[in-house]
């Protein structure tokens, strides 16, 4: 038989709420605990349900030590600390081209971000095809490491 009536509509104003006595369902015992307490028992209906995934691994994680991190340089940084990188002798003039080795500085790579307006001689274990681009065009040179 379909019940025309809702269950909750027909408990309106009862206090207990079909409950029975109002002392039975009062307490946080009656919850079966916080949060996702039983998931793996009482409550695994809600969790078949909603939290798939909530047991078990998935995936995995690569170990950090097998990553590694490069840490690149852009040429518009080079061209601002040029003046500076020879006053501390990290770089030099040779003729018209300034000579940096950037692994010196702490970097592995040459990004070609920023514009340059002279000749550099940039030694570097990796660069950007268009840092090497960049570099050529103003006749300075990409040492590759």
């Amino acid at each position: 038989m379909i019940r025309t009536k809702r269950k909750i509509n027909k408990q309106r104003g009862s206090r207990s709420n079909g409950g029975g006595c109002t002392k039975k369902r009062r307490g946080a015992g009656n919850k079966g605990g916080k949060g996702k307490a039983g998931a793996g028992k009482q409550h695994w209906t809600w969790t078949v349900i909603h939290d798939p995934d909530h047991f078990g691994k998935h995936g995995f994680k690569r170990p950090q030590k097998m990553i590694k991190k490069i840490s690149t340089v852009n040429l518009k940084y080079l061209e601002e600390q040029a003046d500076k990188l020879i006053a501390q002798g990290k770089a030099s003039k040779e003729g018209d081209a300034i000579v940096i080795d950037v692994t010196e500085l702490g970097y592995d790579k040459v990004l070609a971000k920023g514009k340059i307006t002279k000749a550099y001689k940039i030694s570097a274990p990796q660069f950007s095809a268009s840092a090497i681009e960049k570099i050529e065009e103003l006749g300075g040179e990409a040492i590759i490491l």
